[in-house]
């Protein structure tokens, strides 16, 4: 598998436990002290890490640390939107797609010098 392919599944699965690690005791732990969240959290934090750090190794080896980052950023948005939107329940907005546009022009910026 090509190192940008393996590096952006790996960064897929590490944004998913991220977004859980981060965001899902705002609904499943919301009535139970802050402390046990944040012990959930690093729980979950921990098979984040189990994915990034690989994909960040594997993706520098042909990727600058600026368009890893660049690619972590856009994958984040996009794992992020629809588990704000389908698992904690929040309006869908047009902010997300200025959000995405405001990306798009990163990843231009970020990537351009490999456009030719």
């Amino acid at each position: 598998m090509p190192p940008v392919i393996a590096s952006i599944v790996l960064l897929l699965c590490s944004n998913v436990f991220m977004t859980f690690a981060w965001y899902a005791h705002l609904r499943e732990l919301n009535h139970k002290p802050w402390l046990v969240a944040a012990l959930a959290s690093w729980g979950i934090a921990l098979f984040e890490y189990l994915f990034q750090v690989p994909a960040n190794r594997i993706g520098y080896t042909v990727l600058s640390v600026g368009e890893l980052k660049i690619m972590q950023e856009v994958i984040t948005l996009s794992v992020f939107v629809p588990f704000a939107v389908l698992y904690l329940k929040e309006p869908l907005k047009l902010d997300y797609l200025w959000a995405g546009l405001c990306l798009i022009g990163a990843v231009f910026f970020m990537f351009r010098s490999r456009l030719g």
